[in-house]
């Protein structure tokens, strides 16, 4: 199977799962399961739960219900995205190439819908079937974490805010990003080991490449913002340039930026080297992220 294929077939599995747990559009109050299904079902890559389901696989392959656990991180991801598009943040109007989902349903209930996919994701760990009592709560765990204030996307965005117009430093990037993208990223491959029953050294490593992978995610995400056009980003370019971001274009300028993208690839690969053949997809994977334009 190319790699293609794979994904293709991963991201039709988490849909799936997300169809399951997400309430349909006729069941009251409609208006809430319609916002939150238009931003869930726009047509993301689904990178987050694939590497969940990715990390699983070199530990236990094809780990029964391993899917519903990684639909949780496109909650959460969906719910961060539709938050941060609000007018009190990042103020967009574009998002996965549709208006935003306060710009189709209003601001009460785009913060509504991101508050139901952020507490439905903990509901759908807490009935997880196909695992013990556990691996659910260290589940739940990793999740919040990644998620809250303390090195978690929270606390990412928090320092982002708080960034703007600010003189671009190493260390305030470091403290943005690590934490706004690279946590969830992160926890992504952790809750795969979690689930699949990892080792302490299997964690280890895939921890690693989870770290490298997310911050060549973000290198990549920030130069893309520079380098592609609306249209195929599927959100409006130049807004980190506008906006006076510290992006690591603005630290480092983009050259640089694009040679610490690959150098964290490299990484992100020999982490794996435990793993053998059995690494392959996450190795694909670590390269999409690096060589991907949008």
């Amino acid at each position: 199977m190319t790699l293609k294929e794979y994904l293709a077939a991963r991201i039709e599995v988490v849909d799936q799962a997300l169809q399951r747990w997400v309430p349909a559009e006729s069941v009251e109050p409609e208006t809430i399961h319609r916002a939150m299904r238009y931003s869930l079902f726009a047509g993301g890559k689904r990178i987050r739960p694939i590497l969940c389901m990715a990390a699983s696989d070199v530990v236990h392959p094809d780990a029964p219900g391993i899917e519903d656990a990684a639909a949780t991180l496109e909650m959460i991801h969906t719910y961060s995205l539709i938050h941060d598009d609000l007018p009190a943040l990042d103020n967009d109007d574009l998002r996965r190439g549709m208006a935003t989902n306060h710009k189709v349903f209003g601001e009460a209930m785009a913060i509504l819908a991101g508050d139901s996919l952020l507490t439905l994701a903990f509901q759908v760990l807490s009935e997880l079937s196909e695992i013990g009592a556990e691996q659910r709560s260290r589940l739940v765990l990793e999740l919040a974490s990644a998620s809250g204030t303390v090195g978690g996307m929270i606390g990412g965005q928090v320092h982002d805010i708080e960034g703007e117009r600010m003189t671009p430093t190493a260390e305030l990037l470091e403290k943005i990003h690590r934490a706004k993208t690279g946590a969830l990223l992160r926890a992504s491959v952790r809750m795969g080991g979690i689930y699949a029953g990892a080792s302490a050294a299997e964690m280890q490593a895939l921890t690693a490449y989870g770290e490298h992978a997310g911050l060549a995610f973000q290198i990549v995400d920030d130069i893309l913002d520079m380098e592609e056009s609306s249209a195929a980003l599927g959100k409006t370019a130049g807004k980190d340039l506008a906006q006076q971001k510290i992006t690591f274009p603005a630290v480092y300028g983009l050259a640089e930026s694009k040679r610490m993208a690959e150098e964290e690839r490299q990484k992100a690969h020999a982490a794996l080297e435990r793993f053998g053949n059995h690494g392959t997809r996450l190795r694909e994977i670590a390269d999409l992220i690096v060589d991907r334009k949008s």
